[in-house]
């Protein structure tokens, strides 16, 4: 299979409206984590895992070699669990301090945040210990879903993936319409 190339100017919004701009390369390998112009890494796919009976998630193949030196698993939204690479991570802290003490929602917003987080380290066979209050909070018993979301993974429940899915997917043009225009 022959690499396509893309070159296209785009602006990007990720946490907190933080703009950076990048030119996409090369469109194969799917899934894979890619070093961009002005992005340092980007997480793609969606794969199908298991939980097992002690909490272990085997990490998808593609995401290992970004995450062995350790991530931070933590309550995401929606009830989903976020995954940061340490340094992203860093950069995520540091912005959420910058939030204003004296605003509530921002008090709550990262009381929320910063106490369903924990390090976790991939094992010598590519599996991580998911602590089970992680694993309740996102309704994760057995199936799940590791998703990529540019720079962090997404752990879902398979159900509760599925049924965001199938809302999401109805109203998919309207809500890429109502975001950004992305000229694609």
């Amino acid at each position: 299979m022959t690499a396509s190339y893309i070159s296209m100017k785009q602006v990007l919004y990720t946490h907190f409206t933080m703009k950076i701009d990048f030119e996409w390369r090369n469109v194969e390998g799917c899934g894979t984590l890619k070093t961009y112009s002005g992005v340092k890494s980007m997480f793609m796919g969606e794969y199908q895992h298991t939980v097992d009976t002690k909490g272990r998630l085997i990490v998808p193949s593609k995401f290992r070699e970004y995450l062995m030196d350790g991530f931070v698993l933590t309550r995401g939204l929606d009830n989903c669990l976020f995954g940061y690479p340490m340094e992203e991570w860093k950069r995520l802290e540091e912005k959420l301090k910058a939030l204003p003490v004296t605003k509530k929602d921002a008090r709550a917003f990262a009381r929320f945040f910063f106490s369903g987080a924990t390090e976790v380290e991939i094992d010598k066979q590519g599996r991580v210990n998911i602590p089970s209050s992680l694993l309740d909070y996102a309704k994760v018993e057995k199936d799940c879903v590791v998703i990529g979301v540019s720079s962090r993974i997404e752990i879902w429940s398979k159900s509760s993936w599925d049924s965001y899915y199938d809302e999401s997917e109805q109203s998919f043009n309207e809500i890429a319409e109502n975001i950004i225009d992305f000229d694609f």
